[in-house]
C-alpha cells in the first residue's frame, strides 16, 4: 500500500517549473500537464486517474485565491474561467490532489486544503460570483478538446496575450475549436444528486458533469 508520504514524494519529484506554462492559456497548460503526468508515471498511462476541471459561471466572473497573477496579498483574482487538473489515484489510499500551475499553494495540493484556501466555499459571495465546476475525465478530454485560440484575439485580430509557440491543439476527430463548449457553464447544468449515474457520466460524456463548490469534494470521494 502506498502511503501519503510516498505519494507526495513521487508527486513532488515534479515541480511546476518542469511544466509548460503560458499565461492566460490555462486549458492548454492543463492539457500538456496531463500528458506529462501520464508520461512520467505520476499518473496512470491512460490518464484514467486524472480529471480536467473547468471553473466558471454564466457571468464569467469567478474569484479564486492564491493565484500567482494576482497583485493582492491574499492572491485573489477574478478570472473569466480557470482550468485545473484533479488526480484521484485508484488505490484509494493516496490523497486526492490538485495540479494548478497558476496557484501559489504547494504543487500539487491536497484537494481539501485547496478548496478551503483557493475556492473558500464558506466565504459569502453574491450569486453572480458563484463558482461551478465542469469535471471531464482526462482520457476523453485529451481526445476531444481543441482550441485554435480565437478567444485570445481582439476585434482587430491582435493577440490579447501572446500564444504558446507550439501548434494549436486539434481534436482526434480533427475539430479545431470547441473550448466554448467546456467553459459555457450555467447553474442549470449543476447536478442535484451525486449518485452512480453521475459518476458513470463523467467517464462517458464528452463534457463531463457539472457540480457546485460544495459538491466538489463529495464527488471525488465517491470515485473508486
Amino acid at each position: 500500500m502506498e502511503s501519503i508520504t510516498e505519494f507526495e514524494a513521487e508527486a513532488n519529484s515534479l515541480n511546476s517549473a518542469q511544466f509548460q506554462h503560458t499565461p492566460f492559456y490555462c486549458e492548454e497548460n492543463v492539457y500538456l500537464l496531463c500528458k506529462k503526468l501520464m508520461a512520467s508515471g505520476t499518473a496512470e498511462p491512460d490518464g484514467s486517474d486524472l480529471f480536467v476541471v473547468f471553473i466558471s459561471n454564466e457571468k464569467k466572473q469567478i474569484p479564486l485565491w492564491h493565484q500567482k497573477a494576482s497583485h493582492r496579498a491574499d492572491g485573489v483574482i477574478l478570472w473569466d474561467y480557470h482550468v485545473i487538473c484533479i488526480q484521484r489515484k485508484k488505490d484509494g489510499d493516496s490523497p486526492v490532489v490538485v495540479w494548478d500551475l497558476d496557484s501559489s499553494l504547494p504543487f500539487p495540493s491536497p484537494l481539501a486544503p485547496y478548496v478551503i484556501e483557493t475556492i473558500r466555499p464558506s466565504f459569502h459571495l453574491f450569486s453572480e460570483y458563484q463558482r461551478f465546476f465542469r469535471i471531464v475525465h482526462a482520457p476523453i478530454f485529451l481526445r476531444c478538446f481543441a482550441s485554435d485560440r480565437r478567444h485570445m484575439k481582439d476585434a482587430s485580430g491582435e493577440w490579447i496575450a501572446q500564444p504558446p509557440a507550439y501548434e494549436p491543439i486539434v481534436a482526434e476527430d480533427q475539430t479545431v475549436h470547441n473550448l466554448d463548449e467546456y467553459i459555457k457553464i450555467r447553474a442549470a447544468n449543476v447536478s442535484t444528486d451525486i449518485g452512480p449515474n453521475m459518476i458513470n457520466a463523467v467517464s462517458t460524456e464528452k463534457l463531463g458533469v457539472v457540480v457546485s463548490d460544495n459538491q466538489l469534494e463529495d464527488f471525488f470521494s465517491r470515485i473508486s
